[in-house]
């Protein structure tokens, strides 16, 4: 009798992110800087991730090629499977719609536009939801960031870590698979910025959702599942840690 066959292995999923070889050049009058200098990096769903270094080390350059702002020189930039190279105008766009949520350190919010109305904002542009749907999904992520006495004041009459909470409710609506978030805290005091972070923290735990953050703020760092330091374009550490749990956890 021949012997039975073992069963089918579980074979890693792939990569939610994935660079390879990337380089990044910006010409500067005639000569070209090299701001990145040939990136390896894999990301997997629902990991919580700091890309660390020091200003001007290219973490927000590398941030901003995985949430195709930019485009590599040369090397491949993967999101969700999709070679981001290979993209026309129209894909490029549905991804950053369906796949990414953006959170930056300016916050980038409307001014004229309350906060209601700020997150509802990438709900119009995906044209998928009636009024009544996207009402409830706002009020309701509005809710769980904190803010639902607050959703029909305007930028300017909230404070930093408000307006930061709007930000995140804003990169969340459409329950996207990656979120980026570049300096989040920069602008907040410590107390507020540790604040925002249990939030994403959260998020985290409790969606599945990927977090990578372009930081050089140690509270940030701290309390990261892995963490990428990159130094003048390059990978210098790449690390898992055992971070302090998290309240509520």
């Amino acid at each position: 009798m021949a012997n039975p066959s073992p069963g089918p292995s579980a074979e890693p999923s792939a990569p939610i992110v994935s660079l390879c070889d990337v380089v990044k050049d910006y010409p500067l009058g005639k000569l070209t800087v090299r701001a990145i200098r040939g990136v390896d990096l894999d990301i997997q769903a629902g990991e919580f991730t700091v890309i660390a270094g020091p200003s001007g080390s290219g973490k927000t350059t590398l941030l901003n090629m995985i949430g195709c702002i930019d485009t590599a020189t040369s090397g491949t930039v993967l999101v969700g499977g999709q070679d981001t190279a290979k993209l026309s105008d129209r894909k490029l766009t549905q991804l950053r719609l369906d796949t990414l949520g953006f959170i930056f350190q300016s916050f980038n919010l409307v001014n004229v536009l309350d906060a209601f109305q700020n997150v509802q904002f990438p709900l119009l542009l995906q044209g998928t939801y009636s009024a009544a749907e996207r009402k409830d999904m706002v009020e309701g992520l509005l809710q769980r960031v904190g803010l639902g006495d607050q959703i029909h004041k305007r930028p300017n009459e909230l404070s930093g870590g408000q307006r930061q909470r709007v930000a995140i409710a804003r990169a969340l609506v459409t329950t996207p698979r990656i979120v980026l978030a570049d300096e989040p805290t920069a602008n907040l005091d410590s107390k507020t910025g540790n604040d925002i972070v249990d939030l994403m923290r959260e998020l985290n735990r409790d969606e599945g959702t990927t977090f990578i953050f372009s930081t050089h703020d140690q509270n940030v760092i701290d309390r990261a599942d892995r963490i990428v330091r990159i130094v003048d374009g390059l990978i210098a550490d790449d690390t898992a840690q055992q971070r302090v749990q998290d309240a509520g956890a």
